[in-house]
């Protein structure tokens, strides 16, 4: 579950991936997410309380054991995995706006993950273990998300030409990465994948599926164009399952391989629901002749 690849491999592949999504981005982005609030906020307020409370709900009434229980509340605290910014980039999402959800998300999961955790491992747990967020684990978060975001974007600024001709071969580069990291995580567990899917495969379908529609619906129904409303379900709908492994596995925080379970089925199953829902809300649509028409 914790191989290379995941821990070592992703992180190194999001952030090459990262460098050409800044390439596409100017300040003028960042200015327009500030002029319009709203849909940020509401995708914080629904990372950080509308979904771990839906998943408390959720594992109580399939009463899954204690630890698989607690190892998806852990999943529901990380924030939004770096993922979500190349699924949205893909799919025509604000990804100036993702980028600043997975930086803020980053610096509240010091505070929410911690807490959602402890509270929900003191109910579900007879004996539970306080945890606390390491600060190096955000700054890795950072490092992949800000730095090669900046350097792009300085590119664009110093040769606006060389980062337009870059653009398309980045994009390409990108998809064939991310299906290299899909088969090759799905290599490395072939052994594990159904033993993983039978504990926990129906759980995690929920709640990923649970939060792409509430990422992408609640800022629709407050008034957030498409791309933002896409960012905002991509951030919601792709957790740093990367993130909640480690935090399950470190012997300093919950030294527990079962808690990584729900960690390791997310990070196969939400490849394909991402993938899947960016193209149900980017797919063409037939329009209703107008009554001028009729």
């Amino acid at each position: 579950m914790d191989s290379p690849l995941t821990t070592i491999g992703l992180p190194i592949a999001l952030g090459i991936i990262m460098l050409g999504l800044g390439l596409g981005l100017t300040v003028a982005d960042f200015r327009r997410v500030g002029r319009y609030p709203k849909p940020a906020l509401i995708a914080l307020a629904c990372q950080a309380l509308l979904l771990p409370a839906f998943c408390f709900g959720l594992v109580v009434a399939l009463d899954l054991e204690p630890e698989l229980a607690v190892g998806m509340m852990l999943l529901a605290a990380s924030p939004g995995g770096t993922t979500a910014n190349l699924y949205s980039h893909l799919f025509g999402g604000h990804v100036a706006l993702n980028v600043t959800l997975t930086a803020v998300n980053s610096v509240l999961a010091v505070v929410t993950l911690p807490v959602v955790v402890n509270l929900s491992a003191g109910y579900l747990l007879a004996d539970s273990t306080s945890i606390g967020l390491q600060f190096d684990k955000v700054l890795q978060v950072f490092a992949i998300v800000l730095v090669p975001v900046a350097i792009g974007m300085a590119i664009r600024a110093l040769r606006e030409g060389l980062a337009d001709r870059l653009a398309r071969p980045v994009k390409i580069l990108s998809v064939i990465v991310l299906v290299a990291v899909i088969a090759g995580t799905l290599l490395k567990e072939r052994d594990n994948i159904v033993e993983y899917l039978a504990a926990v495969g129906v759980a995690v379908l929920i709640f990923n599926v649970v939060s792409l529609a509430v990422g992408y619906g609640a800022p629709r129904l407050a008034g957030a164009g498409r791309r933002e409303s896409i960012a905002a379900g991509m951030e919601i709908g792709i957790h740093n399952s990367t993130l909640a492994i480690t935090v399950a596995v470190s012997p300093a925080l919950l030294n527990s391989t079962e808690m990584a379970i729900p960690g390791a089925v997310y990070g196969i199953v939400m490849f394909f629901t991402a993938a899947a829902f960016g193209y149900l809300v980017t797919r063409p649509r037939a329009t209703r002749p107008s009554s001028a028409d009729a």
